[in-house]
């Protein structure tokens, strides 16, 4: 008699067993994500690509609720991994939904957006190409709103509270709902980090800035926002910002179009 047929799908070839999940501080090191570090080529080639591969993971049976969704959701874990094994870390964020905290909107979980083959390689590419587009606009933002080299402490700080200011509402603006400030605290930190703090320095900055002040699923009053910027300058340079901001008119009006 034969004997019974065993395995361990952990040690299985499977993408997720490939590539390994980021933990929560490569999440919060912009180098893995910044586009000018991670080049990304993209034409009709590599879509036909991506959508093949995606397809192959995809049920021809789907479990739907009476199954719990298991199969949609272990086609959406291998997705991310075939994902992230083909352009990289930076690709992490593809999946990072608005209703956990992100800005991502045509993909929601693989619950609701695993169907057909072709339907989930659809939002698939969608949602990557939404990301990346989403990490080019960011990285604008922090190269025009960064603090000259030569600044002094003082118009550092003011530098600095408007770019607070702006990169939360950035955030709201990204439609991301619960878990909203879990995405300003990230973008926060990026930026940050892109004017040449260290990451933990930034961390530490961000978190005694918000101090819990920012709420899931609230929108937090104009007020607010700008005091977090003000306690984020003035923590980072030991200088309140400057409150008159007519001298940056000019300034002031192209943060306002980024």
């Amino acid at each position: 008699m034969w004997p019974a047929l065993t395995y361990n799908r952990d040690t299985l070839p499977f993408p997720e067993n490939r590539v390994p999940l980021l933990t929560y501080e490569d999440i919060r090191n912009w180098d893995a994500f910044d586009p000018a570090l991670h080049p990304f080529a993209w034409d009709e080639d590599e879509e036909a690509h991506l959508r093949s591969l995606v397809r192959a993971w995809v049920p021809p049976v789907l479990s739907g609720m009476a199954g719990w969704w298991q199969g949609e959701r272990w086609c959406e874990s291998q997705v991310d991994a075939t994902v992230r094994e083909r352009y990289g870390s930076w690709a992490w964020g593809w999946s990072w939904s608005y209703r956990d905290g992100g800005p991502i909107g045509n993909w929601v979980s693989g619950a609701d957006s695993v169907t057909t083959p072709e339907e989930t390689a659809e939002r698939v590419v969608a949602a990557l190409l939404e990301w990346r587009d989403w990490l080019e606009r960011t990285a604008r933002r922090f190269a025009e709103m960064a603090p000259p080299p030569d600044a002094s402490p003082e118009n550092r700080s003011w530098h600095l509270e408007r770019a607070c200011v702006r990169l939360v509402t950035h955030t709201l603006d990204s439609g991301a709902e619960g878990g909203w400030h879990g995405q300003a605290s990230i973008v926060l930190g990026w930026f940050l980090t892109s004017t040449g703090m260290d990451d933990a320095e930034a961390a530490r900055a961000v978190n005694d800035a918000i101090g819990g002040r920012f709420e899931s699923w609230v929108a937090p009053e104009r007020g607010l926002i700008e005091t977090v910027g003000e306690d984020l300058a003035a923590g980072l340079t030991g200088h309140p910002p400057y409150q008159d901001h007519r001298e940056r008119a000019e300034l002031e009006e192209l943060h306002d179009r980024c």
